[in-house]
C-alpha cells in the first residue's frame, strides 16, 4: 500500500537514517520508537510530504490519501468549530452542492431533449458517488467525534480562534478522523488529551479502517494498538514484529546477542593475530601465516555495541521529613466570576502519599494544585500546611519564567542543592540534553526543551512535597523511566497531574477525579483501578442495574434506623425519575423506531432509482429522487435529535445519582 524505498535524510553532517526501506499494509498499526531527535518525526514529515528526503523514494497508489497530525503548530481562526469540522467532508459537500445546482437546471430543459437526458445521467452519477459518502451520517459523525474529543455542544458555534493550543490540536484531530485518509500519521496525538478523551481516541483508532503510523510516549496506547514497531537508533532503523512492550524486551535481547557475537569475533581476531605474530618468521609455517592474514582481510567486522543513551539512575536529594499532615483544604470554595470550580471541598494529603489527579481540561486540576500549595487562596474555607513542609511545583508555565540569556547548564547549576553538585550534566543527559546541548542559551530552545529544563531545575531542589503538572509530555520513554524510578524511591509526598497511565500506575495509590459541575471524587487505587470503577459506573447507569444502583445510593445516604425517611426518599427519587427520565426515554424509543422506518424507506427508494422502470420515466425519476432527498433530510434531523436526547438522558441520570 505504502512503500518506503532506500530513504536517506541528512541535516548538514548529521545523517538521521539511510537506506531505510519498509512497507505499510492496509489496516496495519505501526509504532515509531527511539529517543527524541532520532528521526521519528522527520520520517513522518517525509511520508506526509512536508519535507523532502535527501534521497530514496516514497511510493503509493494513485489517489492514495495521507493524513498527518503534527505535534504542535496548528492554529485556526475566523470560522466556527462546526464549520471547520464539517470542512473535512469537503468532497461530499461539494458533490451535494453540484447536484443541487444541476437539479435546479432540470426544469428549464425539455424532458424529451438530449441535454435533459445527459444532465439527468450526470446527476445520477454524482448521486452514486455521494451515496458512498453516506451523507445522512455526516452531521451525526461530526457530533460524535467532537464530543468524543471533549467538546460540548455549546462549543460548536464558537470561533476556532477562541480555543487554546491543546484544543486547536483536538480540532485538527477531529477533521483528520472524519476525513478518513488511507493512512493516519499521528505524532504524539494524546499529549493534549484528558483521560476520557484518550480512552475514546484509543477505541476510535482500534476501529479505524485505514493504516496508522504513530509516535507516542503513551506506552499503554502503543501496547493496546500497535502490532509492529520500527525503532530508530544512531542512524539506523530496526523492525520488531510486536507491540511496544515486545520491542523493549526484544531490543535488549538483540543487543545482548550482538554484544556476544562482537566479543566472540574480537577473541577470534586476537587469537589469529597472536598466531601470525608468533610464526611470522618461521619458514615452515609461512603458508599457514599467509592463509591467516588473508582470512583476517576477508572478515566482515561486526560493529562495536553502542552505548545506551540514558542509562544512569537518578535519586532525589532526600528531604527532611514533614509532619504527618502535609496539606489540608477545609470547606474550600473557588469561583471565577459565574464559574464555580468546586464548593465546600474537604481534602487532605499525608506524608508519603502519591496521588494522581485526573479529569478533563478546565475541570479545576490546576486550580486545585495552586490552592493545595498555597499559591492561591479559596474565596471561602481554608488551606493549611503541616509542619516542616517544603514544596516544589512544576507546571508547563514555569518554562516561560526561565532566563533566556543563561545556558541550560547555568540554569540548572544555580538551582542545584549541595547534595546534587556535580550531577547536573549527568541529570541533563537523562532528560535529553547531551554533549554541547547543555551550553545552548535557553532563549533558543523549543517549548518542549524549555519545559524539560524547568523540570530538571525543579528536580535538583530539595523538597518533601512535589507537585508535577504533566511532567511526561516532552519526555521520551527512557527519560520517563528515569523519572518514574526516582519517584518510586522518593520518600516525600507527591501529587501528579497526568493522563499517562503506564507512567502513573506503578507510582500512585490514590486517584482524585475532577469533573465540571461535580465535586472532586477520590478513588483508593491507581489509574487502572479508577478506569475500572468508572467503567462499572457507566455500565450501571445505562444498563439494567440502574434502578438498584440508584436505590442503594439513597440507602447509603439515609440516617441509620430511620426507615420511614429512607422509604420517603426512595419514593421521591422514583417519582423524580419517572417525571424527568420517562418522557425522554419514551421519546428516544419512538425516535429509534422512526429512524429504522426512515432508513428502510430510504434503502427501498434508493434501490428504485436504479431500476429500469424509473430510469426510463423522467417524471418518476424526478419524483423518486425528490423523495429520497426528503427522507435524507428527515433522517438527518432524526439523528441530531437522537444525539440530543442521549445527552439529556445521561445528564439527568448523573444528576439523579449525585
Amino acid at each position: 500500500m505504502l512503500s518506503i524505498q532506500n530513504l536517506r535524510v541528512e541535516f548538514g553532517p548529521r545523517i538521521l537514517f539511510e537506506d531505510l526501506s519498509f512497507t505499510v499494509q492496509p489496516k496495519e498499526r505501526i509504532a515509531f520508537a527511539g529517543h527524541n531527535g532520532a528521526g521519528k518525526s522527520t520520517l513522518m514529515k517525509c511520508v506526509a510530504g512536508v519535507i523532502e528526503a535527501t534521497s530514496g523514494k516514497i511510493a503509493h497508489p494513485k489517489g492514495f490519501q495521507i493524513g498527518y497530525l503534527p505535534q504542535e503548530g496548528i492554529h485556526v481562526h475566523g470560522c466556527s468549530l462546526w464549520d471547520e469540522t464539517m470542512s473535512a467532508f469537503g468532497e461530499a459537500l461539494s458533490l451535494q452542492e453540484k447536484i443541487d445546482r444541476l437539479a435546479a437546471e432540470l426544469p428549464k430543459l425539455d424532458p424529451r431533449s438530449s441535454p435533459y437526458a445527459e444532465l439527468l445521467e450526470e446527476i445520477g452519477d454524482l448521486e452514486l458517488r455521494l451515496e458512498a459518502a453516506d451523507p445522512a451520517r455526516l452531521k451525526p459523525r461530526a457530533e460524535s467525534v467532537l464530543q468524543g474529543l471533549g467538546f460540548k455542544r455549546e462549543d460548536f458555534t464558537r470561533d476556532c480562534g477562541e480555543f487554546s493550543g491543546g484544543w486547536q490540536m483536538r480540532i485538527a484531530m477531529a477533521k483528520l478522523f472524519l476525513s478518513e485518509p488511507d493512512i493516519l500519521l499521528l505524532d504524539e496525538p494524546t499529549n493534549h488529551l484528558d483521560i476520557e478523551s484518550q480512552r475514546w481516541v484509543e477505541q476510535y483508532l482500534h476501529a479505524y479502517p485505514g493504516a496508522i503510523l504513530i509516535i507516542s510516549h503513551d506506552l499503554s496506547l502503543l501496547d493496546a494498538l500497535c502490532t509492529r514497531t520500527i525503532a530508530f537508533h544512531h542512524g539506523r532503523a530496526e523492525e520488531y514484529s510486536g507491540n511496544f512492550s515486545y520491542f523493549l524486551r526484544e531490543s535488549v535481547h538483540r543487543k545482548e546477542v550482538h554484544r556476544k557475537r562482537y566479543e566472540a569475533q574480537q577473541r577470534e581476531i586476537a587469537e589469529t593475530k597472536r598466531f601470525i605474530d608468533r610464526f611470522r618468521a618461521s619458514a615452515n609455517k609461512a603458508s599457514l601465516v599467509q592463509s591467516r592474514i588473508k582470512l583476517l582481510e576477508k572478515i566482515e567486522l561486526i560493529p562495536a555495541p553502542e552505548d545506551d543513551d540514558a542509562v544512569m539512575s537518578f535519586r532525589f536529594p532526600q528531604p527532611k521529613p514533614s509532619a504527618h499532615l502535609v496539606a489540608r483544604l477545609s470547606a474550600a470554595t473557588q469561583r471565577y466570576g459565574p464559574l464555580t470550580v468546586f464548593e465546600n471541598f474537604d481534602f487532605e494529603i499525608n506524608r508519603g502519599e502519591k496521588l494522581a489527579i485526573v479529569g478533563p481540561n478546565g475541570a479545576g486540576k490546576s486550580t486545585f494544585c495552586r490552592m493545595i500549595t498555597g499559591q492561591e487562596e479559596p474565596i471561602s474555607g481554608s488551606h493549611e500546611f503541616g509542619g516542616k513542609v517544603a514544596t516544589s511545583f512544576f507546571s508547563q508555565t514555569h518554562a516561560d519564567t526561565l532566563d533566556p540569556e543563561k545556558t541550560v547548564l547555568e540554569t540548572i547549576e544555580e538551582a542545584t542543592s549541595r547534595e546534587m553538585e556535580g550531577q547536573a550534566r549527568n541529570l541533563l543527559g537523562c532528560f535529553l540534553f547531551r554533549g554541547d546541548e547543555v551550553f545552548k542559551k535557553v532563549g533558543v530552545l523549543s517549548g518542549g526543551e524549555r519545559s524539560r529544563v524547568a523540570l530538571v531545575r525543579m528536580l535538583v531542589q530539595p523538597a518533601n512535597f512535589l507537585i508535577l503538572d504533566e511532567p511526561t509530555n516532552h519526555l521520551d520513554v527512557q527519560s520517563q523511566e528515569v523519572l518514574q524510578n526516582a519517584l518510586r524511591d522518593y520518600e516525600g509526598t507527591v501529587i501528579i497531574v497526568s493522563h499517562n497511565r503506564s507512567f502513573l500506575d506503578p507510582l500512585v495509590s490514590k486517584t482524585l477525579e475532577f469533573r465540571p459541575g461535580h465535586s472532586p471524587r477520590p478513588f483508593a487505587g491507581n489509574i487502572s483501578y479508577y478506569l475500572e470503577k468508572t467503567a462499572e459506573e457507566s455500565t450501571a447507569s445505562t444498563g439494567p442495574s440502574t434502578k438498584p444502583a440508584l436505590a442503594s445510593s439513597v440507602s447509603a445516604s439515609a440516617p441509620s434506623g430511620n426507615r420511614k425517611e429512607q422509604r420517603k426518599q426512595e419514593a421521591e427519587l422514583r417519582q423524580k425519575k419517572a417525571k424527568l427520565l420517562k418522557p425522554l426515554e419514551s421519546e428516544l424509543e419512538q425516535l429509534e423506531t422512526r429512524i429504522a422506518e426512515l432508513e428502510g424507506a430510504q434503502a427501498t427508494l434508493t434501490q428504485a432509482l436504479s431500476s429500469d422502470d424509473v430510469a426510463a420515466d423522467p417524471d418518476k425519476l424526478r419524483q423518486t429522487a425528490n423523495a429520497v432527498q426528503q427522507l435524507t433530510d428527515k433522517l438527518e434531523m432524526a439523528y441530531s435529535r437522537w444525539g440530543e436526547l442521549s445527552d439529556q438522558i445521561e445528564k439527568v441520570q448523573a444528576e439523579l445519582e449525585a
